[in-house]
């Protein structure tokens, strides 16, 4: 069964009222929210999009579907409903790592394709499985720590090596080709020191106009369940929220709010009584600079408020902090208004650019946000990085 980008999981639904909610209630809800998310990827196809963004669309169309499905159910079921878009709305954000789906693109937003299969964890992590691959190579091939200054292109008077890579420790690196694979946030920040010269500008107006932004986790374990055994996701709802929002009015004050819920770590045997919070945007940002005491905190009083347990402690947490990072400034990339299939275009074209009369493919991109369909997801930063060394491969192929 392929269930796409909304998995059938077996959820618990609290309110912050302190109550649990029956799943079935809202089954109509979700079915328009995930209808909603299939109509507007065909805005993509081209014949433009009647909004300017996907949370524009969404508000909208609910608006007028709830006025006619809805009509006959009670004034509470209905504004709890509407709750629960709030909920979702959330939940999209941390999918797409945008603040609000305000910032997000309608038709562009269609070009993101999901991936068949179930999500793949490597023993030891992602750096697990670079150490294996480091393991075939020989030593001394691969320098670590050694931060890039300024990638120099187009080096004219060297035409051997018309690649010049200035670290930051004055070392230089001459070189045919190289492939610049940092995140898009990264570059949003400094492509003005990182290249010489600079970036063309249709190139540079399409890392603008594509989207970075922050989504993060905060793992949580307990000494046990407080879920039900079957249970795979949970949701929070705040009653206050029938104005379908997504971003909160307070960062400071309120930034727990846009914890929209956990998914449960399974096997229980292999991870314990373990939950994965998500939250996104500038609230997400501003969790990072709280201690880990402040975020314990904050947790631990929103799973009681919605439970109605005063009693439920946590063992300890664990939380990404990706917008700090200064090797990342933020988590993956997403289409932002105005953004097109020609942008991601953009990003993939390597320097210098067709027509030029210098030496070609100096300087190469990869990585997920110059990934057609599969951007902001680690298989699409993979086939990029596959597609840039069929690129140099061709390019050195004799003509049979």
């Amino acid at each position: 069964m392929d269930t796409g980008e909304h998995p059938p999981w077996v959820p618990n639904i609290f309110s912050s009222s302190g109550r649990k909610l029956n799943p079935e209630d809202f089954s109509p809800v979700k079915e328009m929210f995930v209808e909603l998310l299939e109509e507007s990827s065909e805005f993509a196809s081209g014949g433009g999009a009647p909004f300017a963004s996907l949370g524009d669309f969404i508000r909208s169309e609910v608006q007028q579907r709830a006025a006619e499905k809805w009509k006959d159910i009670d004034a509470t079921t209905r504004s709890l409903r509407l709750c629960l878009i709030s909920n979702m709305l959330k939940g999209q954000c941390s999918s797409n790592g945008a603040h609000s789906l305000d910032e997000v693109g309608l038709g562009a937003s269609g070009l993101y394709k999901t991936l068949p299969g179930v999500d793949c964890t490597f023993p030891g992590g992602y750096e697990g499985l670079i150490k294996h691959l480091m393991s075939e190579l020989p030593s001394g091939l691969v320098s670590y720590n050694q931060p890039v200054r300024c990638v120099h292109w187009n080096n004219t008077e060297e035409r051997e090596n018309p690649v010049m890579i200035e670290c930051d420790d004055e070392e230089r690196i001459a070189a045919d080709h190289v492939i610049v694979t940092v995140p898009l946030g990264y570059l949003k920040k400094h492509h003005s020191a990182l290249f010489r010269p600079p970036l063309p500008l249709h190139k540079l107006h399409s890392v603008q106009r594509l989207g970075f932004g922050t989504n993060n986790k905060i793992q949580v374990e307990f000494d046990s369940p407080w879920w039900d055994a079957d249970c795979e996701a949970i949701y929070l709802v705040w009653e206050d929220e029938d104005a379908m929002v997504d971003q909160v009015p307070d960062v400071q004050r309120s930034w727990i709010k846009k914890l929209f819920g956990f998914t449960v770590l399974k096997p229980t045997e292999r991870y314990g009584h373990v939950l994965c919070g998500w939250i996104a945007g500038h609230e997400s940002e501003f969790m990072e600079t709280l201690s880990e005491q402040e975020v314990t905190h904050a947790v631990t009083q929103l799973i009681r408020r919605f439970t109605g347990n005063p009693t439920i402690t946590p063992r300890r947490i664990l939380r990404s902090q990706w917008f700090h990072d200064p090797w990342t400034c933020g988590s993956y990339s997403y289409p932002g208004i105005g953004c097109s299939a020609q942008d991601l275009d953009n990003m993939m074209e390597p320097l210098p650019t067709k027509g030029s009369q210098s030496q070609a493919l100096q300087v190469l991109f990869a990585g997920e946000a110059t990934h057609h369909c599969y951007y902001s997801t680690v298989h699409g930063a993979l086939l990029t990085g596959w597609r840039e060394a069929d690129r140099l491969i061709a390019h050195y192929q004799i003509p049979s």
